[in-house]
Parts: C-alpha cells; structure tokens; sequence
C-alpha cells in the first residue's frame, strides 16, 4: 500500500487527503495549527452561539465542484443553504444591482440592461457544469469543450474595465465591477474579467450558498472522509524541512510557493526555486465581524435579504480604489464585502442578533486600521447599523496571515492575479503540482485554478500523485 504525507489542512489538503486515501493510499495529514480547516473554519468571534466564518464565507464555486462532489460529504452533515437574494450592490440613493440565481430574473431587473448580461452571461452560465471541466484545470491542457472554452475565454482575458463599457447603467456596471474586484486586481488589466466571469456564470448555475453551521462544516466533512478511508490528520505538527519527514511514496504541500522553498532547500530544482520565489503575492484584507442586533438597516430591500452584498459605491470607485491598494495606499472608501450568512442559515444567529461577516481590500501588510472606513462603507448603505452593533472582532493583514502562513501580507487568495499567474502558477510546467522532486507535490490555491473552498487544486494534485504511483 502506498503512502503520502500531506502539510497543511486547508481544502486543498483535505481534499488531496481525501481523494488519495479514497484511491488506496495510506495518508497522513500534518497541520501547523491546533485545529484544521485552513481558510475554512469557524468560530465564535463576538458573542457567545453567534457563528462567524473566519476567512472563506460563501462557496460559489465550491457547490458544483467534483472536487466535493465526488466524495459524499452529505453524509458526514455537509448540507448547502442559499439565502433568498444571492448578491447586491447597493448605491447612493438606495438603488442596487442584484444578481438572482435567474439569470432570466437577474437581466429583467437590470431592465436596460438586461439584454447585455444575459448575451454576456447567459451561454457560459448554462454550460457552466461542462465549462468548468477546463477553467478548473491547469491551463496546459487537452480542453474537453474547446469552443465553449474558447468563448469564456475571449471575453474572461478582457480588462474589466472594458467589459464595463458594454452596461448603459451604473447598476449593472457596478455589480460587474464588483464581482470582477474578487480578483484584488487592477481592474484595468488584461485577465481582470476572469474572475468576475466565473464567479457570476457559475452563481447563475449553482447559487451563492453557504455551509450550514459555517465554513468549518466542509473541512470537517472532508476530514471525515480521510478517516473513513484508513488516513489520520495531526494538529500542532509544523514541518521545517522536508528531512525531517519519514520516508513515504508521496509528500504534498498546501503551501504558498515561498514556504515550499523554504521547506524543501537545496533539494528544489535551480529553476523551481527562482520560480517559486519570485511569485508574487497581491493586496491584503482587513476583516471586521459584527454582532449586529436585527442585522443590517440597508437601505435597499433587496440587501436586506441578500447573503452577499458588495459595499464599494460606484464602477469608478471600486477602479481607483483596486488600483490604489496594489500601488500600496490605502483608499478612503475601500472595496468591501458584507455577509449575512444568517439570512441562508439561521443557525448561525441567536435572538434575532445576527453575526456580519466583511473584509475590506487594503495594501499587503497594511498596518493602520481599517475598521472605520469599512464601517463607513456599510454605515454609508445602510444609515443606523453603528447603534446595533453589540460587538465587534478584528483582525489586520498581520494576524490573518498569523493564523495561515499562506495568506502573505493578507493575501487570502494566495497569489497576484496578474495577467501571468492567472493563467500560469506558480510556474510554467506540464504538471503544476510537480515541484521537480520526484515524488514531491504542491497542491496549494497557489495552483491552477487558484483560490477558492472549491478544492479542485487538491483534487488535481492528487490525480497527478495517483498517476504517479500508478494508481490511476
């Protein structure tokens, strides 16, 4: 029977664990921390029973994933909830942008516009299950759907600024601003509408949930998984170097690109090691959890019932304010996101106090403090919410990247998203997960297809160490 070594318990891990334990491989998973999950877990970070999510929140790319899928983990108590309205994007005077699961709904309230996104959208997001076979995988690849491929593809490699142009209103133009912002990149730059693109084709698909009882609930689900299968995980064992782990047939590393560098010396190939460190880590975050009583006074009614509301003002707005954080200077209105989690499961509230979950885009390692200008960006949508808060949970680019040495500068999504490493990361190879040791694997959302509680980076690291050891 064949063994592996996996460092690190984020999703990625988990996921990797998973599927090579489910393929015949004895596991071991190694998690710095006391507890695992990575960039999905939970805690109660105001007040007593109220669930906050501390980093990954709402999982649109995660519900359809074969990555999750494919593993069952209904049956170990993970189960999905969408809130009524699944995002908005509210603006002065109390108008929104407001994407519904229909794409039909989404253009009619659109009006003007309405046309526009369904001929953007409309394609890509009802092949989306077939499209994500490709986008999900490394970019070096044979496509299974090339001309659908193709098509994303053309318009996904656009400036978002570009795209923009095709909206008459400032409703619809700054709810694609504010999707395509997910990317913490200049939203001027070739390959800015990526990410945007994926994340509304795929919510048209699958929805904007949430996990029920909080983001913890698919690491442990995961977790489950690797132990039904013969794997064991170990908490509070961080790994310094690779020779200090035991002879196995597999080691993997759900680290940022730097730290397997680090971990792995004079072992990683000359032109692996430049590689690796000179990949580039983007912008950071400032997190700010509420314990809002009634929850939040939006202005807008269709906020008030939307799990996931972007808080950033208009499309200039949210352009000056993505490229001032990635030249280094923190914006007076910065891009924030706001999730109300509660509203798909109230499980995570307790007597009508409900927990609020938002982070705002800063400069990496940005050291001042965001917590008033992010409330300004709620407050300034929503008039009133300051006299409800009851509590209030912090944490700066430095404690983030404290609890996950992946998360550099607070760098949640462990990697720029420049032209290059969107499409290429973290280096150009045939096999991305391939370190260039023999029998050494990277699995961390510093690969394809990059961040995300999806764990397709993972699930395609271990399909590589499977057929490295034979087994598929």
């Amino acid at each position: 029977m064949s063994e592996a070594i996996v460092v690190g318990s984020g999703p990625n891990g988990l996921v990797c664990a998973a599927w090579l334990a489910r393929g015949g491989v004895r596991v071991t998973v190694l998690e710095a921390q006391e507890r695992i999950g990575g960039g999905t877990t939970t805690s109660e970070l105001t007040l007593p029973g109220l669930l906050h999510d501390d980093c990954s929140a709402v999982h649109v790319m995660a519900v359809g994933a074969p990555s999750l899928n494919g593993l069952g983990l209904e049956r170990h108590g993970l189960q999905w909830c969408w809130p009524e309205v699944d995002l908005t994007h509210p603006l002065d005077g109390g108008s929104a942008g407001v994407v519904l699961r229909s794409i039909e709904d989404t253009a009619a309230g659109l009006r003007e516009d309405g046309r526009a996104w369904a001929r953007i959208f409309g394609s890509p997001a009802r092949g989306f299950g077939e499209l994500s076979e490709d986008i999900m995988r490394p970019i070096l690849h044979m496509p299974r759907h090339p001309l659908r491929l193709m098509r994303f593809g053309l318009v996904a490699a656009t400036p978002a600024t570009l795209l923009a142009r095709k909206f008459r209103t400032e409703q619809a133009r700054a709810l694609w601003g504010g999707c395509a912002a997910h990317a913490f990149s200049p939203l001027s730059r070739p390959m800015s509408s990526s990410v945007g693109m994926a994340l509304i084709c795929a919510g048209h698909e699958y929805g904007w949930p949430v996990a029920r009882g909080g983001s913890r609930a698919i690491s442990d689900a995961l977790a489950a998984i690797v132990e039904e299968y013969g794997g064991r995980i170990e908490t509070g064992r961080r790994v310094a170097t690779l020779s200090e782990l035991p002879e196995t047939d597999a080691v993997v590393l759900d680290l940022a690109p730097g730290a397997v560098a680090d971990i792995a010396g004079e072992r990683l190939p000359a032109r692996v090691a430049r590689a690796f460190r000179r990949y580039k880590h983007g912008p950071g975050t400032f997190k700010v959890d509420l314990a809002v009583e009634g929850g939040v006074p939006w202005t807008n009614e269709a906020s008030r019932k939307a799990g996931t509301v972007h808080a950033a003002g208009s499309f200039a707005e949210i352009v000056a304010g993505e490229r001032e954080i990635n030249r280094g200077r923190m914006p007076k209105r910065p891009f924030v996101i706001v999730c109300q989690q509660s509203l798909a499961d109230p499980t995570r509230a307790r007597d009508d106090v409900h927990p609020v979950w938002a982070y705002a885009h800063v400069p990496s390692g940005y050291t001042g403090d965001a917590t008033k200008a992010l409330i300004d960006q709620i407050e300034r949508f929503a008039p009133g919410l300051r006299e409800r808060i009851l509590a209030t949970a912090v944490r700066t680019t430095g404690e983030i990247e404290r609890d996950n040495a992946n998360y550099v500068g607070g760098d949640i999504i462990t990697g720029a998203n420049t032209p290059w490493q969107t499409v290429i990361r973290p280096r150009l190879a045939l096999d991305p997960y391939s370190t260039g040791i023999p029998g050494v694997f990277v699995c961390s959302a510093a690969t394809p297809p990059g961040a995300g509680a999806h764990g397709m980076n993972g699930y395609n690291a271990a399909r590589s160490v499977l057929q490295s050891l034979g087994s598929a």
